[in-house]
């Protein structure tokens, strides 16, 4: 009785019930720059670029970081990294990258008598930071591993971090964050002399001034995003994205 009521408000009811359903268009984000239907990504090369191999094919070629370490202990956050008054500084101007990393560390307390970046200078004397665990917790500001980069920090070892600043360090390409498989920050101190290697699968840390030598977790496919300068550089030379020039 229902229908037929129905039916007699509308006589194009039992039609509508009976048409077949139409297809809807496929669902396009509107972030895509490309049309999902006809756009076939270039596949990816299987060598890494994060390593490189002689004209002679010898072993894979270490990259190395070596210089002063700058040592600092557990929970360091992203506003002892840098301060939040700080972040009206823009790093895609030349100038403002260079005063970010004038302010990198700028926020640890007192207790760390040696200045990450002597007052008045624009760059740290120390190419590797050593931390413990939980290395930039806090906020998901991108400054942090951008102002550390451009102090010119080469890497970061550390017993752990935070997700968002390991994330943030491998998108910006600004610093190598490794992780270490001892609290390291116990064994070394600010100002030893050591080299960070970096090859896949024996990455270390060698300090030469106590003669010790780290074993550090491999940093895997995060390794050649930053080393071609980050995210979009990366997708760029892969070809997923197009060029600037382009």
């Amino acid at each position: 009785m229902a229908a037929t009521s129905l039916r007699s408000v509308n006589p194009k009811f039992t039609q509508t019930l009976a048409s077949p359903p139409t297809k809807s268009p496929p669902f396009q984000s509107p972030f895509l720059r490309f049309n999902p239907t006809t756009f076939t990504p270039k596949p990816l090369t299987t060598r890494s670029t994060f390593v490189t191999r002689s004209s002679a094919a010898e072993p894979q070629e270490r990259k190395t970081f070596h210089g002063l370490c700058y040592v600092v202990g557990d929970n360091i956050d992203t506003d002892q990294i840098i301060p939040a008054e700080f972040l009206t500084l823009v790093p895609s101007n030349p100038d403002e990258y260079q005063k970010l990393g004038s302010y990198a560390l700028v926020g640890l307390p007192a207790s760390y008598k040696e200045r990450f970046v002597e007052p008045g200078e624009m760059k740290t004397k120390y190419s590797i930071i050593i931390g413990g665990e939980n290395f930039g917790c806090g906020s998901s500001r991108e400054h942090a591993p951008v102002c550390l980069g451009a102090a010119g920090a080469k890497a970061v070892v550390a017993q752990s971090y935070a997700r968002i600043f390991f994330r943030n360090s491998v998108a910006t390409g600004e610093i190598y964050p490794l992780d270490s498989e001892v609290r390291v920050c116990e064994e070394c101190k600010t100002g030893d002399v050591a080299t960070v290697e970096l090859r896949e699968g024996d990455s270390v840390l060698i300090n030469h001034t106590t003669g010790k030598e780290y074993k550090l977790k491999a940093i895997g496919d995060a390794g050649p995003v930053i080393d071609a300068g980050g995210i979009f550089a990366y997708a760029r030379k892969a070809g997923m994205i197009p060029s600037v020039a382009a």
